[in-house]
């Protein structure tokens, strides 16, 4: 396994993360302390959940609290907070300085743990000022309680308001930034990526396998296997469209052909793609089972070709700049 800085400071993250939105979502807590033991043993330490993932009371943070136990300080937990929750969601959607505080003592009890490394705003906040949030967040990190900042979903300008923010005001800065990234999802590249790295500021990919279409399971004109996210998606329309939609399946197979020419699969194409930016640090991707982190870290150590790079640039080409 390879470890790499997280942004412009010392906290070092695996290459091949573990999402764990599925915790309390698509599998229970005993499936989850398989998860876990197996992403530990194969070199994974980051691992990524968020307050609001799991069918009801932020199951995904309780189920990872319980089975890491003892293995707490083998591993890096990066969270988030900012989403609704619950029946009072007015009160805990947002990031309020009040929700901040709250938010973060109700997921250091979820996770059985006395600091979070990675605390991230879910989402940007149009009501409250940035200021607000960073001074909250700010306050955490001084008392310990948090060890770093992140963020997920802002754009461009926002990530540079906020490092502006942080160093007009003496703040602990964001080091990273989670956003929808892949292979076949590119438009953070014309103005996210390049505010990322001039505030050094890592990019951690979220769906970076396009919901499971990037795995290699899913075909054109065939139903999605049964029990796969791809044949969950199967009744939510737009959703389902977003990521097995006929041009999206159609780039996967040119994606397919490129891999078979070139002796590697999609998986290793997806993991090795990104991690072939040097501002990716870590690729998150979830797991169900504890095989499919064996395949994970084996694309995770792959790293494509210039003759392979140019051929998916053909097939999914950056976005245009302005």
């Amino acid at each position: 396994m390879e470890y790499r800085p997280l942004g412009r400071s010392g906290l070092k993250v695996s290459a091949v993360g573990l999402g764990c939105n599925n915790f309390g979502m698509r599998i229970d807590q005993a499936q989850t302390d398989v998860v876990v033991g197996k992403a530990i043993d194969v070199g994974i330490t980051l691992f990524d959940t968020a307050d609001m993932y799991g069918k009801g009371d932020a199951e995904s943070e309780r189920y990872l609290g319980k089975a890491l136990g003892s293995r707490r300080q083998e591993i890096i937990i990066g969270t988030k907070f900012g989403n609704a929750m619950g029946k009072q969601w007015y009160m805990d959607a947002g990031m309020s300085r009040d929700r901040v505080i709250r938010a973060v003592e109700a997921s250091l009890k979820r996770l059985n743990t006395d600091y979070i490394d990675l605390y991230q705003i879910h989402r940007p906040d149009t009501i409250t000022p940035i200021e607000e949030v960073m001074r909250a967040m700010d306050d955490l990190v001084r008392q310990g309680k948090v060890r770093y900042i992140g963020h997920s979903n802002f754009t461009g300008w926002q990530t540079v308001d906020a490092a502006w923010t942080a160093k007009e005001s003496h703040l602990t800065p964001f080091i990273s930034a989670q956003n929808h990234y892949s292979i076949l999802s590119r438009q953070i590249e014309a103005e996210l990526v390049p505010a990322c790295v001039k505030f050094g500021v890592g990019i951690l990919p979220f769906f970076p396998l396009e919901s499971g279409l990037l795995s290699g399971k899913y075909k054109r004109g065939e139903k999605p296997p049964e029990g796969s996210r791809g044949a969950a998606w199967a009744s939510r329309g737009a959703m389902s469209e977003r990521f097995f939609g006929d041009t999206m399946l159609a780039k996967a197979e040119a994606l397919q052909n490129v891999c078979d020419e070139a002796g590697c699969t999609l998986l290793d194409l997806a993991f090795g793609w990104l991690l072939s930016k040097s501002y990716v640090p870590s690729v998150i991707a979830g797991a169900t089972r504890p095989e499919q982190l064996d395949g994970n870290v084996k694309a995770g150590a792959y790293r494509p070709s210039a003759d392979v790079l140019a051929k998916v640039d053909a097939i999914s080409p950056p976005p245009k700049g302005p």
